[in-house]
């Protein structure tokens, strides 16, 4: 946990002006892909998803270390050799979990998060699952633990394997040459994460685009069939929490509702997107029927709020920097508290990105929550040590940040709403 949050102090800057210098540039170039909102609820979605990871809230019911300890045929020494198997051996893994993921309802909660957004660039890229609490997946790793790659040996090339997808989140960059035959382009990305019938469900590869040659679910970018991204039952929120369950509570409230006993077991694993027919028919749900005719999701939202949220998103970067940072310190139970407080800071500031009124009700109980973290230990998890100053810079914080998002939950915002703009 502390060496990949340590890891992650030097990612999260890297990764957001990447993100940023994508944003400049598209304006530059008057090919904007990031509008504001959806940057933001890309970048909270990041950070619940790094948050969740470092503190280490999920679970591997078969672990890889077992199955290096228990099942390996040979031990390979660790050279450049033992890296580039790991390597090879995750990206395999990787096609093949991501494939399941699409396949069956359950396993498709886990990932509908990082497909929800209605744009594609650098920042959704970002949007990753909370949800995934039980890791059933690591027998995919079996090659790299017949062979006795060492389990650490995976935990250093696992970071970089996931850092590697990054880049190809982007409408700037075109066709790459031969590269297009060896590596998942952002051509090649393009494609898995459009929704149009000739593109979904394809280009599953994370990094070599031959797994999808090799399996049958290769699909070339064509030039008279644009793009066009989301998911066919749009989330309609930028709150990253709810679209991580959304899909989800359709899945239980569907197998409670169906009179069929058979479909409320059988629901789990149905393709993706099925549902019991008496209950479509009497709970339809809204899906796109017209990739090419559709109304993003969009909310009103005036310059100061704008520049109120970006305010909210660096001061929650510079909260997380410090857990990230000092976690070894902060211990147990203390980071479990602080990784709450997070939680709730990206909940508050979606809400109020989608202008729900009880946006002050979810930031009156964030700050409430700080506050109290602040009296009982009289310090912020230590931060008085590093400068004595920042324990008043963090109540005057909870102060002001709530007088301030009470004051745009309460505005009625005269700024023309988007989201009537059509997909074309």
């Amino acid at each position: 946990m502390e060496t990949y949050g340590r890891i992650l102090l030097i990612a999260m800057p890297a990764f957001l002006a990447l993100v940023l210098l994508e944003k400049w540039y598209g304006w530059w170039k008057g090919k904007d892909t990031v509008r504001n909102m959806d940057m933001i609820s890309s970048l909270t979605s990041g950070v619940t998803n790094v948050t969740k990871d470092v503190l280490g809230l999920s679970v591997a019911i078969l672990s890889y270390q077992w199955m290096v300890n228990h099942m390996r045929i040979v031990t390979i020494e660790s050279t450049w050799l033992t890296y580039l198997i790991a390597f090879m051996a995750l990206d395999f893994a990787g096609y093949w979990t991501h494939r399941i993921a699409h396949t069956y309802n359950f396993f498709w909660n886990n990932h509908i998060i990082h497909h929800s957004s209605e744009e594609f660039n650098l920042a959704c890229a970002l949007r990753q699952s909370i949800s995934v609490f039980v890791r059933i997946f690591a027998f995919l790793l079996l090659p790299a633990a017949l062979l006795g790659v060492d389990a650490k040996v995976v935990a250093i090339v696992a970071p970089l394997h996931l850092f590697a997808q990054f880049w190809y989140h982007t409408q700037h960059i075109d066709r790459m040459g031969f590269l297009e035959h060896i590596i998942v382009t952002p051509s090649h990305h393009r494609v898995h994460h459009a929704i149009n019938p000739e593109y979904i469900d394809k280009n599953y590869a994370q990094i070599f685009i031959f797994w999808d040659k090799l399996f049958g679910t290769f699909q070339e970018e064509k030039p008279d069939v644009p793009p066009v991204y989301g998911i066919t039952r749009p989330a309609r929120t930028w709150n990253p929490i709810k679209i991580n369950f959304q899909h989800l509570w359709l899945l239980i409230t569907d197998a409670w509702r169906t009179k069929s006993w058979k479909d409320k077991f059988r629901i789990w694993l149905m393709p993706t997107g099925w549902r019991p027919a008496d209950v479509a028919e009497k709970y339809p749900v809204y899906k796109i029927d017209d990739v090419y005719h559709f109304a993003k999701y969009d909310t009103k939202g005036s310059t100061p709020l704008h520049a109120w949220l970006w305010i909210q998103l660096v001061a929650l970067l510079l909260f997380i920097s410090y857990l990230f940072g000092n976690i070894a310190q902060i211990g147990s139970p203390g980071m479990f508290l602080y990784g709450a407080f997070v939680f709730l800071s990206v909940y508050s500031l979606t809400e109020l990105m989608d202008r729900n009124r009880n946006a002050i009700y979810w930031e009156i109980f964030k700050n409430g929550f700080a506050a109290y973290l602040l009296i009982a230990q009289g310090d912020w998890f230590g931060i008085s040590v590093l400068a004595a100053w920042a324990v008043y810079a963090i109540a005057a914080y909870l102060i002001v940040s709530t007088i301030i998002t009470a004051y745009f939950s309460f505005q009625k915002d005269s700024t023309p709403n988007q989201a009537g703009a059509l997909v074309s």
